[in-house]
């Protein structure tokens, strides 16, 4: 027995690593086998064609890639669903999905699926559910949500469910959003009391009686179309007729007050309170309106916007990102005396529209960042803009910074996003800019939760890298005045149109920010140089773009943009870290595609951008060097030598490379 146990021990960690990697298959296989079913399900009704790969003997995940269309994969598990937008129809059958036990969220919006709402109970793990845009019909059961106590997000707008809204849904703790508009719901409003819950959509149903105090501070617009609701925060005030307890109310309570005064007779004393309580009263008034005509004078503009609300956030690195385009759940307030301020408009040929109307716009919050908050407006028939708040801004007098911004209202080049107009205040100001749907290049790249929003192949990110250098150079020429024309660059200030080219933002605020301000959290202060000097040089911008290509090329987060004050180049030190022991695959970001045949002009980009992130200001490249050699490269490797690039570029690393020094199979 000794000796068994001796040849056993040694072969345990062997047999443990087995055991796992077998459960690890078999779990693979089920996840494989489950959705196969579901694919069934929907080919039966009519779908199920777009999701061509769905096949049997493949997995749909490897770790938190995903190989199949639509699934969302997290540590080899099947996460979500996304089904969007695949002509899905007939009805839904989500009962094989039970057996996806990591199966979190999802989503079936904008198809054409149809009859009861699927048995979601059957899932009780779920947090998201996404049914927006299709034609179910029918009511909800009222208990359906009575098991889903992880649910944060509900969606079901824009479809032809009847009846009255499932009082379950106060039981949901952790509720987020909850997007019910556009269906045909009657009844009440349960008494949502949700301390988290900042998006509640009840628009365009039947509903009627008083909001609920708990949605009281809800947009206006979450209610309209419901021509019976009443209380804040609509204009219609409830009437005891609108109050549930209306109809408890005895008949003696419906005599006229005036009767049962007849009946008493008023004493002296109770006159003389009557009195003088109402020369109080008066004497009240009085002050409070000579208090407020005294601040009005004293004032000699309004204030535009409050003080910004910031929402909890997850403490991860993608979370952490500065988004441009992000979440879609706040809303800017609106104060009274806006028509006392003007917008000042600098870009030509643009649609004009007041402050007022501005703030009287659907507003949403897109982020808090460090400079302040950005609300995304749409005008009522007119253009949909973003309103970023500065609060730090008092580097500059009303005049210079007037001056400033027709400077930059000058300014046109297709890689700036263009000033459209500003408004100034001493404690703060508003810059207005277009709105840009596709949102910006960290959120492409990170999305949430640190995995990309959608894969960027290389073609598409060498088109962003020449975009970005391009507008940095006209910056550069029509800005020679300013040390660093941009100041602030990093790919959360990189917006992407629908063609994915990038338009640079947040450019040369260097002259008008608060310097102390600028110094903690504007990118150009965290170059190596500002750690010996305490300013950013000319050549700081090239920092920040060195960096910038690195992140593209790797497709990692520089952890030191989220951190205040100063920071090493974190990125350009773990890529120097692997180029010095040994060129291989690790470096790029392997959701890379399209990268055949490209492989050398991603090393000469890597190069660059290195270039760019010496730490000695002066070895590293200035941007016209960068330029010059980033309008070489192309989508496809050249036949021109490697080397003689690296020589003709003055590189700064040690080791020059030729294409079979380095194979690109171990990317993929």
């Amino acid at each position: 027995m000794a000796g068994l146990a001796s040849l056993w021990w040694p072969l345990r960690p062997l047999m443990v690593l087995l055991i796992l990697t077998a459960s690890s298959h078999l779990s693979l296989s089920e996840d494989a086998d489950v959705l196969l079913k579901f694919k069934e399900t929907l080919a039966a009704n009519g779908g199920g064609a777009a999701l061509g790969n769905w096949v049997a003997g493949s997995t749909p995940c490897n770790g938190k890639a995903s190989l199949w269309t639509g699934v969302i994969c997290y540590n080899g598990d099947v996460h979500g669903l996304q089904l969007e937008n695949m002509k899905l129809s007939g009805n839904l059958l989500i009962d094989v999905l039970v057996d996806l036990p990591a199966l979190r969220t999802l989503s079936l919006m904008n198809n054409d699926l149809e009859g009861p709402i699927p048995d979601i109970a059957k899932l009780p793990a779920l947090k998201t559910i996404y049914l927006s845009n299709n034609r179910f019909s029918g009511g909800i059961a009222d208990d359906v949500f009575k098991k889903l106590r992880a649910m944060k997000k509900v969606h079901l707008s824009r479809n032809q469910f009847t009846g009255p809204i499932p009082t379950s849904l106060v039981g949901l703790t952790r509720l987020l959003e909850l997007r019910l508009d556009g269906n045909k719901f009657e009844g009440s409003i349960p008494d949502l009391r949700q301390p988290e819950l900042y998006l509640a959509n009840m628009s365009y149903n039947n509903l009627e009686g008083p909001i609920p105090v708990g949605l009281s501070k809800m947009k206006a617009s979450m209610f309209e179309g419901n021509k019976n609701l009443c209380g804040p925060p609509l204009d219609v005030p409830c009437t005891k007729s609108s109050s549930p307890s209306s109809s408890s109310e005895s008949p003696s309570s419906s005599e006229s007050p005036s009767s049962s005064m007849k009946e008493k007779k008023i004493s002296p004393a109770l006159l003389v309170v009557i009195i003088v309580i109402a020369i109080g009263v008066l004497l009240a008034i009085i002050g409070m309106i000579l208090f407020i005509v005294r601040r009005r004078r004293e004032q000699t503009e309004p204030g535009v916007l409050p003080p910004s609300k910031t929402k909890k956030t997850d403490p991860s690195e993608a979370d952490k990102l500065e988004r441009v385009a992000v979440d879609s759940s706040g809303e800017g307030k609106k104060v009274a005396n806006a028509e006392h301020v003007k917008l000042t408009f600098v870009k030509e040929g643009v649609q004009r529209f007041e402050l007022q109307e501005l703030l009287k716009a659907s507003a949403e919050v897109l982020g808090s960042g460090n400079f302040g908050s950005s609300y995304k407006a749409i005008l009522f028939d007119g253009p949909t803009v973003v309103v970023k708040r500065f609060n730090k801004m008092n580097a500059a007098g009303r005049e210079d910074f007037q001056e400033h911004m027709r400077r930059l209202g000058r300014l046109s080049h297709p890689n700036l996003l263009p000033l459209v107009a500003y408004y100034y205040k001493k404690e703060e100001k508003l810059l207005v800019t277009h709105y840009i749907p596709n949102g910006s290049l960290a959120h492409m790249l990170h999305g949430r939760g640190g995995s990309a929003l959608r894969p960027l192949d290389w073609p598409t990110r060498l088109k962003i890298v020449k975009g970005v250098a391009r507008g940095l150079a006209f910056l550069y020429e029509e800005l020679p005045m300013l040390t660093v024309p941009h100041g602030h660059l990093k790919s959360s200030n990189v917006l992407l149109d629908d063609s994915f080219e990038p338009l640079l933002t947040d450019y040369a605020l260097v002259p008008v920010m608060n310097q102390t301000h600028a110094s903690q959290i504007m990118v150009a202060y965290k170059s190596p140089e500002c750690a010996e000097r305490g300013r950013p040089s000319r050549k700081s911008d090239a920092w920040s773009f060195g960096i910038l290509m690195l992140e593209i090329l790797t497709g990692r987060f520089p952890a030191n943009y989220l951190r205040q004050g100063r920071a090493g180049t974190d990125l350009a030190s773990w890529v120097n870290s692997v180029v010095r022991e040994e060129w291989t695959g690790e470096v790029f970001d392997k959701e890379i595609s399209g990268t055949k045949d490209g492989e050398g002009e991603m090393l000469k980009l890597l190069q660059i951008a290195l270039g760019c992130c010496e730490t000695d200001v002066d070895k590293r490249w200035d941007l016209r060097m960068a330029l010059e050699k980033i309008e070489g490269l192309r989508e496809k490797e050249s036949d021109e030598d490697y080397s003689s690039f690296a020589s003709e570029g003055e590189a700064t690393m040690s080791k020059t490379m030729t294409d079979d020094d380095f194979s690109f199979s171990t990317i993929h």
